[in-house]
């Protein structure tokens, strides 16, 4: 059989390292710590924008005030907020999928290289069994 050769095997870990790096910097890109902040101060305004052009549009229909902004300039600026979001949470949707999609083709290089392996690990083991029972006759 074949020995562990520690050159081998010290490259094998390099390489593992170096994935294993790329790997957090790409969660970092999709969405690590900062990612997340930057989402709930969107999240905040977007929800806190919504919310004042709803109140506008209540000050000047139910109780008669009059308003800066106009209801239905409001009304527009609330559409085109709610498909800003929406626009955006479709761009973040993409890059988790791209990630996934990375993170899969990965996983089939590695099975593949596995299978790789442990093909060759066969023809080694039928061959030595071979072997032997060729030396027995």
């Amino acid at each position: 059989m074949e020995e562990l050769d520690p050159i081998k095997l010290k490259a094998e870990l390099d390489q593992f390292k170096k994935e294993k790096e790329k790997i957090r910097k790409l969660m970092g890109q999709i969405g690590g710590k900062d990612a997340e902040k930057q989402d709930r101060w969107a999240n905040r305004f977007f929800i806190t924008a919504i919310s004042l052009l709803a109140l506008n549009d209540f000050l000047h229909h139910i109780f008669g005030f009059h308003t800066p902004i106009p209801s239905l300039f409001s009304l527009e600026i609330a559409v085109l907020l709610v498909s800003v979001k929406i626009i955006w949470m479709m761009h973040k949707s993409t890059k988790v999928e791209h990630f996934q999609f990375w993170i899969l083709n990965s996983i089939e290089y590695r099975l593949n290289d596995v299978a790789k392996q442990l093909r060759h690990l066969e023809k080694t083991v039928d061959k030595y069994h071979t072997e032997e029972d060729e030396d027995s006759d």
